[in-house]
């Protein structure tokens, strides 16, 4: 697949026109339509701004490969990611919970490095592609991650509490 027919896919899936893609990244729609139809290639800058508009990176743009195969596996491989991740945290609140009931203050150490992979795999859950988008929401991002894991952590601790009471 040419640059030219990326961008015209790209484009119509967004349902813009090539008039709405030209104002977007400050050129014209003759300019927009050179590249669709392979006579032109957009400078360096516009290659950024359409990179950015349409969550894609620049390789995929003018690599000959497909885009929506590439996003369509990254999202597979984000979906997996995220399981794993609820299913560390599911583990860690019952590892949190098994040691109570059997009196072991020693099985949160497992809970513990759950909560640890929890946080790990939650940040690599999303598709790459929205995780380079995500910058300008980066702290809120963070803030969510680190508040489970204080959730986890006061978990943990709580019931150290109540095992080791006198």
């Amino acid at each position: 697949m040419t640059f030219g027919e990326k961008l015209k896919q790209l484009r119509s899936n967004a349902g813009m026109t090539q008039e709405e893609l030209a104002c977007k990244l400050f050129v014209t729609r003759t300019a927009v339509s050179k590249w669709e139809t392979s006579r032109g290639l957009p400078s360096i800058d516009s290659l950024k701004l359409i990179s950015e508009l349409f969550h894609v990176s620049i390789d995929e743009l003018v690599f000959d490969g497909d885009v929506s195969l590439a996003r369509s596996l990254d999202e597979k491989r984000a979906r997996k990611t995220y399981i794993a991740a609820m299913i560390a945290f599911i583990l860690c609140t019952l590892l949190c919970l098994l040691s109570y009931l059997l009196k072991q203050p020693y099985i949160i150490i497992g809970g513990a490095a759950l909560a640890i992979l929890y946080i790990v795999l939650a940040l690599l859950s999303k598709p790459k592609y929205r995780r380079e988008n995500m910058k300008k929401n980066f702290a809120s991002y963070i803030a969510s991650r680190v508040i489970i894991l204080l959730f986890a952590i006061g978990l943990m601790v709580s019931t150290l509490v109540l095992l080791l009471k006198p």
